[in-house]
């Protein structure tokens, strides 16, 4: 894929990055409700994703933002202006959809252009400027083609170049990756990322992959049934999350059986700290992400190996308990050769607090 390396000269950074604010919002459809008092911050020049399941509320929000959806109660302020009563074509921000959007009969340059002739910018200085962004994207030499003859990524790229040619304070980014192939998608991240930096815009980017989030975002925001669950670093959301709901969401987890300790759990015989609150009520399970789970070959072991997927340096084994748990591990490759499918084991955890969520009924 090409790519321009740095911002080239004519495009300006962007010209007052804001900071956006989510107050108290709700929206209901009928009796579903989509946003359920939602609050949150993002700061100027950051790249902030909205994460979630579908119907989570995070594209609600967004289209509410952007003045495209309307909001029941609470407020939604840029730079501390309540921008409510202000149409769409009005609150300054560039949103680039997952269906790109782009006009079939238009070439990719006019595409571009087009919210520029639409402002009264002249001929020349409008094609100038879509050229630069052409340019900003890695597309000059798509210029003059129409939208049927480029690639998939290539259309995204010009649907980016489009929402970037009025200089908006806020870009929106309504999952623009998910109709794309692997490889392109990965490129497109990179380079949406890269611009954004370069840019120093504040962006919204609504995703359902917690891949893309965890490596695109300064900050991710993970939403549930409208409500936010927790809004962190992406390291901080993977190492720390903040509810059971956040940790299983974002990575993998096992669910382990514990015992109630008065105000510790017991788990393979060994007491932990808790992360958290300790539920008052209920049979009792931790949260253990793979790599942090211990596996040693042990002909008496409580744990039976019955998977393994080769992962490179890492393979990721998956063990029975006699319960019927199943506990995924991840473990260098060359010691997860020391245990052969249908070996026994030895299960330990790290001597760390550990996430504890009331248990769900089922090994996972």
């Amino acid at each position: 894929m090409t790519t321009a390396a740095t911002v080239p000269t004519g495009v300006p950074l962007a010209p007052g990055s804001a900071t956006v604010e989510f107050r108290s919002l709700r929206r209901a459809f009928g009796s579903t409700v989509a946003l359920d008092g939602l609050d949150l911050t993002v700061h100027p020049g950051e790249l902030l994703a909205l994460l979630g399941p579908s119907g989570c509320g995070k594209t609600t929000a967004l289209r509410i933002l952007a003045g495209f959806e309307s909001h029941d109660s609470g407020e939604v302020l840029v730079d501390g202006e309540d921008v409510t009563r202000i149409p769409a074509h009005k609150r300054d921000a560039g949103m680039v959809f997952q269906s790109y959007s782009l006009f079939p009969h238009l070439t990719a340059l006019d595409n571009v252009s087009f919210g520029l002739k639409m402002r009264g910018v002249g001929k020349d200085e409008r094609r100038k400027r879509a050229m630069e962004l052409l340019e900003l994207v890695g597309l000059p030499q798509r210029a003059a083609h129409f939208p049927h003859q480029m690639s998939g990524g290539q259309q995204q790229r010009i649907a980016l170049a489009r929402a970037l040619a009025l200089q908006p304070r806020v870009l929106l980014l309504d999952e623009p990756l998910s109709a794309l192939d692997a490889k392109v998608r990965l490129n497109l991240r990179e380079e949406i990322r890269r611009l954004q930096q370069e840019l120093g815009i504040t962006t919204l980017f609504v995703t359902h992959d917690q891949e893309e989030a965890l490596s695109m975002a300064d900050r991710v925001a993970v939403l549930r049934s409208g409500r936010l669950e927790q809004c962190a670093t992406p390291s901080e959301l993977y190492a720390r999350p903040a509810t059971a709901f956040v940790a299983e969401f974002v990575g993998t987890m096992s669910r382990i059986p514990a015992v109630r300790a008065g105000e510790s759990v017991e788990v393979f015989g060994r007491r932990h700290a808790v992360d958290g609150t300790l539920p008052v009520a209920g049979d009792l399970e931790v949260l253990v992400r793979p790599e942090n789970v211990g596996l040693s070959p042990a002909v008496d072991g409580p744990a039976v190996v019955v998977g393994a997927s080769f992962l490179g340096a890492v393979t990721r084994l998956t063990v029975r308990l006699a319960d019927g748990t199943t506990v995924k591990a991840d473990l260098p490759t060359e010691e997860a050769a020391q245990l052969p499918i249908g070996g026994n084991a030895d299960v330990t955890l790290p001597d760390r607090p550990v996430l504890v969520d009331v248990r769900s009924g089922a090994g996972q």
